[in-house]
């Protein structure tokens, strides 16, 4: 549950712990649809340099399930699919998970054994290695206890009786437990390796081993060019047709564009700008991200009328009515984002018992609609409920060259409608380096911040956790009791039984759309242009995003 893209690193997002990208990015245009490369070979730019790969301490997951795999691996339609793990046994109380492992090796030929998750998990929550995804492992026995430095990484909840069974004790039941378990954080680390290579580990392609189908090569820290190659030793090797995975970092569009047109990449993502050239082109394709783009609001502001208009309700609703999503995603961003039902991101969950998505069950009537005269009244009511007839507020935005290039349009559009709507509502912009928003957000210094989330897993919860109280990103302080309780209890009287949890889950993000907690504004969607005869790949919205294990070219 980044507030950012996931993947190795990434540049993506607004606002806020918007990190580095080895995301499928290009922006380009097409020519022919045939590769120019060896027979299995997939070639795609990367946006940045690959800045770790070292899962204890990466900063985003997206690419990695394609070299790093755990007990399972995100399949289509982010279900769970078969991973080291070739048997799964669950307590009746759901408190219990028994892994016996199949026998699969590393990259290297040494057997992946139960003591390589034990050591890699100990390893990534132990506190001295500041891994920023520690809080995933919540729920664990003792994990919180562990990364706050109260006790020591054994004590964590996860053992290995003998080399092919893990064990697993939670001190709740975690419905999504499976999904969670498909994601690379949670794979193995092979200890021996780690203590050989010491300092060096990690730090070259050469200084790891790889437990997915495939390994990488030619990186070496700093480079703007490396592969995956197949990994021959994976227990599914045979399933896997690719036999490397290049990529190169291009950062400007044009470049990726000529080298889309002239054979030289496979993938090739659009800019805004291109998105209107090409949508009809046979090679357009649309890969939607369980990223939704909202504003957050400083409930705990220090100065008092701007708390007062802020903490108020109806000012909150009346600045979501006063908001065209329709518009703002068709016109002014006009790449294809989807207009959000609710803080929940359309297409990454799905009700266990209908199967519809999470997206319908949420929507909530008069809170995210575009509706100026319901704006313009709740606006009056918070006027004169706060005695506050005249209120300046300044949203904050992360913006460096590197980062979504929507930053500044979408303020500028937030503050023309804003002020056009609510009258005596000044708008301020304050758009600086991302690392100077993330650090104002942090240390509360913001009116409003317009910021994003993207969901690590397939699950509402990986949204509806930020705005609960006491979360680590919740750092506009908002704090709803009926909110709160909700999600008590979807995470505890009822994590065993699916149905009353979704209903649980859909409640409170229907009370927070009424809350206007937060304000969504727009769910990203990233259009490309593939090669016709690049097959199999599967993309999902959340977690590992690709997985090319049975990607091939036809």
């Amino acid at each position: 549950m980044k507030i950012a893209n996931k993947t190795f690193s990434r540049v993506i997002g607004i606002g806020v712990l918007i990190t580095l990208t080895i995301i499928l990015t290009a922006c380009g245009a097409k020519k022919s649809s045939k590769t120019a490369g060896s027979a299995q070979t997939l070639r795609l730019a990367a946006a940045a340099q690959l800045n770790t790969i070292d899962i204890s301490t990466s900063s985003g997951y997206g690419q990695t399930g394609n070299v790093y795999e755990s007990f399972y691996r995100l399949g289509k339609n982010g279900k769970p699919t078969a991973g080291l793990a070739k048997a799964t046994k669950v307590s009746a109380d759901g408190k219990t998970y028994t892994f016996t492992l199949r026998n699969a090796k590393w990259s290297n030929g040494d057997p992946i054994v139960a003591q390589d998750f034990v050591y890699s998990w100990r390893r990534t929550i132990n506190p001295a290695t500041k891994s920023e995804y520690a809080y995933l492992f919540e729920g664990i026995r003792n994990a919180k206890a562990i990364s706050e430095g109260k006790l020591a990484p054994d004590q964590l909840g996860i053992s290995a009786p003998d080399q092919k069974t893990v064990v697993v004790t939670l001190e709740r039941p975690i419905s999504y437990f499976k999904v969670l378990m498909a994601y690379p954080l949670f794979a193995p680390q092979n200890q021996k390796v780690v203590e050989k290579y010491g300092k060096k580990y990690a730090t070259n392609s050469k200084y790891m081993v790889y437990s997915g189908p495939f390994k990488i090569s030619g990186w070496k820290g700093t480079n703007n060019s490396w592969q995956f190659v197949k990994n021959n030793e994976y227990w599914d090797a045979k399933k896997v047709k690719l036999q490397t995975i290049s990529y190169k970092v291009v950062s400007d569009p044009q470049t990726s564009l000529d080298l889309y047109q002239n054979n030289q990449l496979d993938l090739s993502k659009l800019s805004q700008e291109q998105v209107a050239n090409y949508e009809n082109d046979k090679e357009y394709i649309q890969y939607p991200y369980s990223y939704v783009s909202f504003l957050s609001y400083n409930f705990a502001s220090t100065d008092a009328n701007k708390q007062k208009i802020l903490t108020n309700r109806d000012a909150r609703l009346a600045i979501s009515l006063a908001l065209d999503r329709k518009q703002l995603t068709k016109k002014v961003l006009g790449n294809g984002s989807l207009v959000p039902t609710g803080f929940v991101s359309t297409d990454l969950a799905k009700d266990p018992q209908t199967g519809k998505d999470f997206s319908a069950a949420q929507k909530t009537a008069n809170t995210l609609d575009y509706n100026t005269k319901l704006a313009k009244t709740k606006w009056k009511a918070a006027q004169t409920a706060t005695g506050i007839h005249n209120v300046t507020l300044t949203i904050l935005a992360g913006n460096d060259n590197g980062d979504d290039p929507s930053t500044g349009i979408v303020v500028q559009y937030l503050k023309g409608q804003l002020e056009k709507v609510l009258p005596g509502l000044s708008i301020k912009i304050r758009a600086v380096p991302t690392q100077v928003a993330n650090s104002e957000r942090r240390q509360g210094k913001f009116d409003i911040a317009l910021t994003g989330w993207g969901a690590d897993f397939n699950d509402p919860i990986s949204f509806l956790m930020i705005p609960e109280k006491g979360t680590d990103y919740n750092y506009g302080k908002y704090d709803n009791a009926e909110y709160n309780a909700l999600l008590a209890k979807a995470n505890g009287t009822d994590a065993n039984n699916s149905e009353k949890r979704w209903q649980d889950m859909a409640q409170a993000s229907q009370l927070l759309s009424q809350d206007q907690g937060v304000t969504p504004l727009y769910q990203s969607v990233y259009s490309f242009l593939q090669k016709d005869n690049v097959k199999g790949i599967i993309h999902n919205t959340a977690g590992t995003q690709w997985n090319y294990k049975y990607a091939y070219i036809n």
